[in-house]
């Protein structure tokens, strides 16, 4: 109990104190929060080796937003409409979930070689793996299964929860003169990206009415080099694979360019020789 005085008499050695009650012992567990998700997203990116390091670096990368009862109405959507882009606040599922966190992580724009500050970085691996997205939106539509929102430039693994939508407002959001710390330049394509006859045909028959955007996916997301920064330092791993709209891509490094060698439709298992990026 903690005491203190409140009145002391003049010429008197005596004080009249007043008990002020220590604060409840609060169970750390009392400060969780539980949230719930909206939606999940349907992506083309079937694992998280491809994945573009930001969102609106791969335009052809289109997702739709399912979003859940009763949050599926359409009078929570009203006036998005309006808007060309959204903010998703999402959750790093999968591994991120279970793995912890450390203090000190290596970003991909640092070449996975320096350290910043966790909170320095988007590395996926947080206190609390919480991630925000900025989405092209394309509108909404009612399906059997509920409202879905169709969204372009994700950068977002299959099966994402999503606990939140905000409407991106560019007088608001979009600070220009903002510094950027050590992620200076927006990353530029590396190299063109080839087909092979056979990757040609594949491609073909994988999607033969472009509804995919699957080339285009494809040269966008390699033509960025999506391997870890470290692999410069093994130039002898040379062959590559990736999942994409449920294809094998499988793609090696040739002079000046990369060359897509086979997508295969339907298959789970990683090429042998083939180093997943």
């Amino acid at each position: 109990m903690l005491m203190a005085p409140t009145n002391t008499h003049t010429g008197s050695q005596s004080h009249a104190v007043a008990s002020i009650p220590e604060p409840a012992a609060t169970d750390p567990r009392d400060s969780d929060f539980q949230f719930r998700p909206i939606g999940y997203i349907r992506s083309p990116f079937d694992d998280k080796f491809g994945i573009p390091r930001q969102a609106r670096l791969a335009p052809a990368a289109q997702a739709r937003l399912e979003l859940l009862p009763p949050y599926d109405r359409d009078e929570a959507c009203s006036g998005l409409e309006g808007f060309s882009h959204l903010w998703l606040l999402f959750v790093f599922h999968q591994d991120c979930l279970t793995a912890g966190w450390q203090p000190m992580v290596r970003p991909p724009r640092l070449g996975g070689r320096a350290k910043v500050g966790v909170f320095a970085s988007r590395a996926p691996y947080r206190p609390n793996p919480i991630g925000l997205s900025a989405v092209e939106y394309h509108g909404r539509v009612r399906e059997r299964s509920g409202l879905v929102l169709h969204l372009g430039g994700v950068d977002l693994l299959d099966g994402t929860p999503v606990l939140d939508i905000k409407p991106y407002v560019p007088y608001a959001d979009a600070v220009p003169e903002a510094s950027q710390g050590f992620a200076q330049a927006p990353q530029e394509a590396r190299w063109p990206v080839r087909f092979s006859p056979q990757a040609q045909r594949e491609l073909s028959q994988a999607d033969p009415e472009n509804r995919l955007q699957l080339q285009a996916l494809i040269e966008q997301i390699i033509g960025l080099d999506p391997r870890p920064g470290y692999m410069d330092r093994y130039p002898e791993r040379n062959v590559f694979a990736m999942r994409l709209h449920g294809c094998d891509i499988q793609w090696k490094i040739a002079t000046g360019h990369a060359l897509v060698t086979r997508i295969i439709a339907g298959t789970q298992q990683r090429p042998s020789g083939y180093t997943r990026v």
